[in-house]
């Protein structure tokens, strides 16, 4: 009788992973209301509707920032996934045999049925690139008011324990194992470092048009080739003839998830891709019909910058509560409009109705 095969470098990893979040799920209830907090409300959809506009707050230069950073920071992390083909653990504890050696004692909540494939964390990569531009903006502002050095790194302190949490939570809710979390934390620091320190002229219609065509093209054709020579992108190498149990990271989800209304389409790589080009696009558009020099100098002395973030969460959160096509097609010409009309609200049409009512009440 032949012994059993020794487990692979990658399966012991995989397996310590599991073994955390059986000791996270282990822990006290409040405990487990915050890891399902941060991974419900700070998902990637919240960098677009929350971080976005609450960051005018601070510079609209920011603010902008945020956005640029958080769409490439998405795409790239597409890509990623696409050619890493990480496992996610609520189906690898099944398919990898564990659960029938093993009684583990974990379990699977609405946020956990995410479909595509879990290398790098999209969560953790995403926001940590987009809150890059937000911490150092907060650390002058605190430079401003005292020389301590230490003072100056809080938010900096802040973001990391941000990071940290975010990471448990991916790993509590068996999304992610504890290396995926590692890896996009330290891909989302690195291109939120990069990209600030090389910001694209935001007033460049063309060029915002040109990224929102390039990303969605490049994209599809990048899908295409990787297809035509032989690589099913939505989890590996596609063998020849198909294996019995289907590898779709999509029909792997359905299978393994405890409960099938969990499984969103916003999960979906395509969804991310169609989020991304969409805000690209809406950037062209406010681009198209910025505020000008005066507009602007005369909109910062008349209104205060944090009665202007207040109104676009609001807008953006009346925007995107507005119900959803069941039909796939629908959905994601629904989406696509929302992601563009939000930095045309933000940026553009809710800056000039403010100065014009403004205008307005000065001069009845």
């Amino acid at each position: 009788m032949k012994p059993p095969p020794e487990p692979s470098a990658m399966d012991a990893l995989h397996e310590a992973g599991i073994h955390a979040a059986v000791a996270l799920q282990a822990g006290p209830p409040w405990l487990e209301q915050f890891w399902l907090f941060l991974s419900s409300r700070l998902d990637p959809n919240s960098i677009y509707t929350i971080f976005f506009p609450l960051a005018r707050g601070l510079d609209d230069h920011v603010s902008v920032m945020v956005l640029w950073i958080a769409l490439v920071a998405e795409w790239l992390n597409v890509v990623f996934k696409w050619f890493l083909f990480g496992e996610r653990p609520y189906w690898w504890i099944h398919e990898s045999g564990l659960s029938s050696r093993e009684q583990l004692p974990l379990r699977q909540f609405p946020i956990t049925c995410e479909t595509g494939p879990g290398s790098p964390s999209g969560h953790c990569m995403i926001l940590g690139a987009a809150l890059w531009p937000i911490v150092t903006a907060l650390s002058k502002g605190v430079s401003r008011y005292t020389p301590s050095r230490l003072l100056r790194q809080i938010p900096f302190l802040v973001y990391i324990l941000l990071l940290v949490a975010m990471g448990l939570s991916r790993v509590f809710v068996l999304a992610h194992f504890p290396h995926q979390v590692v890896t996009g934390s330290l891909a989302g620091m690195a291109l939120g470092w990069g990209l600030q320190r090389w910001p694209p002229n935001f007033f460049k219609f063309r060029f915002f048009l040109g990224t929102a065509l390039g990303l969605l093209l490049s994209t599809l054709a990048l899908h295409e080739l990787a297809t035509a020579a032989g690589l099913d992108l939505d989890w590996g190498s596609q063998p020849k003839p198909p294996p019995p149990l289907p590898r779709r990271s999509l029909r792997r989800a359905s299978a393994r998830c405890s409960d099938p209304s969990w499984l969103r389409p916003e999960t979906r790589p395509w969804a991310s891709l169609c989020r991304v080009s969409s805000s690209a696009l809406g950037l062209a558009l406010a681009a198209r019909h910025p505020l000008s020099r005066r507009s602007a100098q005369e909109l910062q002395a008349l209104e205060p910058p944090l009665s202007s973030a207040t109104l676009g969460l609001v807008a953006l959160d009346v925007l995107h509560k507005l119900p959803k096509s069941d039909d796939a097609a629908l959905w994601y010409l629904n989406v696509g409009a929302r992601y563009t009309l939000g930095p045309v609200l933000v940026g553009s049409v809710l800056p000039k109705l403010i100065l014009a009512l403004r205008r307005l009440r000065a001069n009845p």
